[in-house]
């Protein structure tokens, strides 16, 4: 019991969950706002689970965790060094890798249907990953800086 109390009062925990609960309902907020919700299943996985859009969960995560593992141990700790390294990789990967993964599907399954219409036959279409936009990636960042210094001064 105590180690969980511990982690509940720990600021690099409390930064990383509060900056991906506040990003997921800032998303899904911009997301509702713009009509884009046709259901409550939609809504539900857009609160908890979906990727993409303004602004970047991931990169909230770990500019939050980055942010108060650096307030806490220091820039110049291996730790802090780490979490910047592993940022970098996530933040990449989320305008990056992903983003280009979606492109790359939705062109397969625009070709695919157009081949399965003409040759009549049936096209199973491939998962769209959404990736990020360099702005949702920004803004990801800067929010969850912003919620790594609260949690780690306040």
């Amino acid at each position: 019991m105590q180690q969980v109390q511990t982690l509940i009062h720990n600021p690099i925990f409390l930064a990383a969950v509060s900056s991906w609960i506040i990003s997921q309902f800032i998303k899904t907020l911009i997301t509702l706002l713009t009509n884009e919700v046709r259901s409550a299943k939609e809504l539900i996985e857009l609160l908890f689970w979906k990727t993409g859009g303004m602004p970047s969960s991931h990169s909230a995560l770990v500019s939050s965790v980055s942010t108060a593992i650096g307030f806490k141990c220091g820039a110049g700790s291996d730790l802090f060094i780490f979490s910047c390294c592993f940022a970098l990789v996530v933040i990449r990967d989320a305008v990056g890798v992903r983003r280009s993964s979606g492109q790359q599907a939705r062109a397969l399954n625009e070709l695919g249907t157009k081949v399965a219409t003409r040759f009549r036959y049936q096209f199973k279409p491939v998962k769209e990953i959404q990736g990020h936009r360099p702005m949702e990636v920004l803004a990801g960042i800067l929010l969850g800086f912003f919620i790594g210094v609260a949690f780690s001064v306040l």
